[in-house]
């Protein structure tokens, strides 16, 4: 085993000085697994480096131990850390849980060696903790290598072939780092090729296995629903036909021949046209069930995507509502689906926008295994060119309480946390250097769903950036970039929930009616008189009535409604008064004249940081702040310019808005 070590490849949270505290002690690890080789090799290597000393002779004095105790009563991936007579010891329950508090001591540093510390123990939330990579092996004309990615082409696949993989292996290293143990590693979308991944290309997934396994990483596949057909030549896909099912089965018996620790199956069906069991009038329990039955004598898991809705519908007609389609189509379900099915539900009842309301779904299938799914990738958050920090989002969507303020949490009903990459081939992984803290967190949150996102950065600061300069500097400027960018993106963008308002297609930049008259379902439907969707039980959709209460009636009520989410549930007049006294189209026109000036303030802010962070990474920084302050104006100017046509109110403080 050795650490992966990238020329031209920025370290990200794991530089070499951030093991610095280990690799200068003496260190004794205990333990026989392919995770336990993997820890003293990480040990090794930094002792290498600064001085230390690896052991596994249980005699002698040592400042640091790791070692393994089924016993410890804290799972395969748990640990418990401690510190006393000048040693500070992780006991962990798997060797899992050995990697995991490896990475706990690095994020540490220094004080994890400093005073006593009584028995701490760590264990995940989230059994399952996940990425999607939207992956494609040849370059699609339409999506290009990666879909929705805008780091770069794919860290699997170059030329319609496998890449080498030395950089998987320094990913995996990466993910565990902070926490995550699940990759999807092609796309949802599964094109001709991906396929073909189950079949004839299955070793090559197996050897991004074999990178990822050190590091405690099970490898899953997006399968197509319809691969029976497109790959099986028979004359169906039915999930309820014996010879599908024997197919699936026979199917999957040879992927855990070739790749035994093999995770399971993400699928999209009867989704943006994804083929799927509506074609054999079956429903998804039906679909779901079938694959869960292939994997099920492996441990697999399929992981069922709830993201299904018309996406040809009438705009004209208001009564079809893209927010309720999850939930009709699943919560029927809920106590159908095999244990080893997962249903995956997006955070919001739409796509991923800057502010959504939390998906009913989460609180109405209790019978039912459930992910929720977030979207690292910043496809309607400014796609890696805009600074744009998402934990505190993830925080609010984890903390949310369906039944009211004494009922259980997101984070307690969901089982699994997965998201969508936002990692490709970039020398900074994620494009934007500062993109790469939003991978981070989503790692931790979900490992502990109730971390602080200001805590998260700090972590992620301390780590990635070993600084030539006044450390206690950067860190300043970097929390006052990025600690309120998600709310500085949402000012200067689709007010109030209303969502969307993006250019067609690739989803960047301001366009109003952009997707207004077309068959996706993703409509503000601005008249003269007022703004935002019908979504009430009383005169619109319905869609209220999918939450339990209080949330059904505070949602139904414009004057109960939080702000931030008014024009997602209610078509309102321009004059209509928010809690804080100002119009709807007072604040359309404040907030972006502030998030644009927001914006700038945060370039102005990334230039003190010169002599702190090395040349290259400052000045790629530099000018996506450049493009984040022309962007943020381009909306300004063209949200305040529509609405000042359609409302005919002028701005209170007399600015320019034409």
């Amino acid at each position: 085993m050795t650490i992966p070590e990238l020329s031209g490849v920025h370290p990200a949270w794991l530089p070499p000085e951030a093991f610095r505290a280990i690799g200068s002690r003496r260190t004794l690890v205990l333990g026989d697994d392919v995770l336990a080789d993997t820890v003293r090799a990480e040990v090794a290597h930094a002792c290498a480096r600064y001085g230390g000393t690896l052991h596994d002779d249980r005699d002698g004095a040592y400042d640091l131990v790791l070692a393994l105790d089924s016993e410890a009563g804290v799972g395969p991936e748990g640990f418990v850390l401690s510190r006393h007579d000048g040693a500070t010891t992780v006991v962990a329950g798997g060797p899992a849980g050995l990697l995991y508090g490896l990475f706990e001591v690095v994020r540490r540093g220094e004080t994890a060696f400093g005073a006593d510390l009584p028995a701490e123990a760590h264990r995940p939330a989230l059994r399952r903790r996940m990425l999607d990579h939207w992956d494609n092996i040849d370059v699609h004309p339409v999506m290009g290598q990666v879909e929705r990615g805008y780091a770069g082409g794919s860290i699997f696949w170059r030329e319609g072939g496998p890449r080498d993989l030395t950089r998987v292996r320094a990913y995996g290293r990466l993910l565990a780092a902070c926490g995550i143990n699940a990759v999807a590693v092609n796309n949802v979308n599964v094109h001709a090729t991906e396929a073909r991944l189950l079949t004839d290309r299955l070793g090559e997934v197996a050897a991004i296995a074999d990178e990822l396994r050190p590091y405690g990483i099970r490898v899953h596949l997006s399968v197509n629903f319809a691969s029976p057909v497109a790959l099986g030549g028979l004359a169906t896909a039915d999930p309820l036909d014996d010879g599908v099912r024997a197919w699936w089965a026979r199917t999957t018996e040879r992927v855990y021949a070739t790749i035994p620790d093999f995770g399971g199956y993400v699928v999209k069906a009867d989704s943006e046209g994804q083929p799927g069991p509506f074609a054999y009038g079956r429903d998804h329990a039906d679909g779901a069930n079938m694959l869960a039955d292939a994997l099920a004598p492996f441990g697999g898991v399929v992981h069922w995507r709830a993201f299904v809705y018309d996406h040809r519908q009438d705009w004209r007609d208001r009564s079809t509502d893209r927010a309720r389609a999850a939930y009709d189509h699943f919560a029927p379900l809920d106590g159908r689906f095999r244990d080893n099915a997962i249903v995956q539900v997006k955070n919001g009842p739409i796509d991923f926008q800057v502010r959504e309301p939390v998906s009913p779904v989460i609180a109405a299938m209790p019978d039912t295994r459930l992910a929720v799914e977030l979207q690292v990738t910043q496809e309607y958050t400014g796609q890696q060119k805009h600074v744009c920090y998402l934990a505190p989002m993830w925080r609010e969507v984890l903390g949310f309480r369906p039944w009211g303020p004494d009922g259980r949490t997101v984070a307690d009903v969901a089982t699994e946390l997965v998201a969508v990459s936002n990692v490709g081939d970039d020398p900074y992984w994620t494009g934007h250097p500062l993109a790469q803290a939003n991978l981070y967190a989503f790692g931790r949150l979900a490992w502990a769903p109730g971390l602080d996102p200001a805590d998260l950065l700090d972590e992620w600061i301390g780590l990635t950036f070993p600084v030539a300069g006044d450390p206690g500097r950067l860190r300043r400027i970097l929390h006052e970039i990025m600690d309120g960018s998600w709310r500085t993106y949402e000012r200067y963008t689709a007010p109030l929930g209303v969502g969307f308002m993006v250019r067609p297609g690739h989803h960047y930049g301001p366009d109003v009616d952009g997707y207004e008259y077309t068959p996706w379902g993703t409509y503000h439907f601005a008249d003269r008189d007022g703004v935002g969707v019908d979504r009430t039980r009383a005169t619109g959709t319905g869609f209220t009535g999918q939450y339990p209460k209080p949330w059904s009636d505070v949602y139904e009520s414009p004057a109960k409604c939080p702000d931030e989410l008014l024009l997602f549930f209610h078509h309102v007049p321009y004059g209509h008064v928010l809690h804080d006294g100002t119009t709807v189209i007072q604040h359309i026109y404040d907030t972006h004249f502030a998030g644009a000036e927001q914006a700038a303030a945060m370039r102005d802010r990334w230039e003190k940081a010169a002599g702190d962070v090395p040349p290259e990474l400052h000045a790629r920084v530099r000018e996506l702040l450049d493009e984040q302050v022309r962007s943020a104006r381009e909306w300004r100017d063209q949200i305040n310019t529509y609405f000042f046509r359609k409302s005919g109110a002028a701005d209170a403080h007399g600015r320019r808005i034409y």
